[in-house]
């Protein structure tokens, strides 16, 4: 058996593999399928200051190698988790991370604030891809000043390790990642979804409510992985590699190209033990090719 290990910056994972944040609900939903002990970690669920009903449906649509959503961060807010799911999950032998989401710097601080408070969440990861209401609906993450300014401001009240994911709705993703550090990440996450968009030949009209949603799974693995691997270029903090990651092969390219550890998504809805099945394949693969540990292969290419 090759070591698994992985540290992030002071986060130590028992594997580098996680679960992406909207596709894994609080972890209790597929505590059936697997034992949740095994994961390196997982995220939950977008979580912001208030109570969020989300957008209309419809709010999810299928395309070829993908899915669209926008389910618009829907969630009974920071309170709630604290009272009701951060009980039921802080015992969990895994690493517990927050998706901490807002629409203004205050959300963000406010909801960073309170989870500072939790002893069993490690860490969070800061989702600088939602609209700044003040800013007339134009993502944090999109521009360098914004991405400074909520990064700097949750690091100020956030202790704990700060991940933040990046948007791969710019120019220049070096750049953000960039920024990003240089206000005090501890490391990025990479990549969120892409805008797209889907429409009803027959109605002709757009499939989801919102016109556009989030593209993610096995279409956008490509250009995930050429951003991690452009980001691994430039940064120094860890990176942990998502967007298309279907089995270990996938996993193991983001490794290759510089990620120090993964998250799965998507691939979540598909088959719900995918995340046991990567960590084997990782674990087979290391053993094949001689490598005694992942940090071996950490951007070998």
């Amino acid at each position: 058996m090759a070591e698994l290990k992985i540290e992030l910056n002071g986060l130590k994972l028992k594997n580098p593999v996680l679960t992406a944040s909207g596709t894994f609900g609080y972890g209790r939903e597929f505590s059936d399928f697997i034992n949740l002990a095994d994961l390196g970690g997982f995220i939950v669920k977008g979580t912001t200051l208030k109570p969020r009903e989300g957008n209309p449906y419809p709010r999810m649509a299928e395309t070829p190698s993908g899915m669209l959503n926008a389910v618009g961060l829907q969630n009974k807010g920071v309170d709630y988790f604290i009272n009701h799911i951060y009980p039921e999950i802080k015992d969990l032998e895994t690493n517990v991370l927050v998706n901490v989401s807002g629409a203004t710097i205050g959300d963000y601080i406010a909801t960073a604030e309170k989870i500072n408070e939790l002893d069993k969440i490690p860490g969070i990861e800061l989702n600088i891809s939602c609209p700044n209401v003040k800013e007339g609906g134009m993502a944090f993450g999109t521009r360098c000043s914004s991405v400074a300014e909520v990064v700097k401001a949750v690091r100020h009240v956030y202790k704990k390790h700060l991940m933040v994911k990046l948007s791969p709705n710019v120019t220049d993703i070096q750049e953000i990642a960039l920024t990003a550090e240089s206000e005090g990440a501890d490391s990025v996450s990479l990549i969120n979804t892409l805008m797209g968009m889907a429409i009803d030949i027959r109605k002709r009209s757009p499939i989801l409510s919102t016109t556009t949603g989030g593209l993610s799974g096995a279409c956008v693995k490509p250009i995930a992985l050429r951003m991690v691997w452009q980001v691994a270029k430039v940064v120094k903090i860890p990176i942990i590699g998502l967007g298309g990651i279907m089995n270990a092969s996938d996993a193991i390219e983001f490794l290759l190209a510089g990620a120090s550890a993964i998250q799965i998504g998507t691939a979540n809805f598909i088959d719900p033990t995918v995340t046991i099945k990567v960590i084997n394949g990782i674990n087979e693969y290391l053993d094949q090719n001689g490598f005694k540990s992942i940090k071996d292969i950490i951007g070998l290419v």
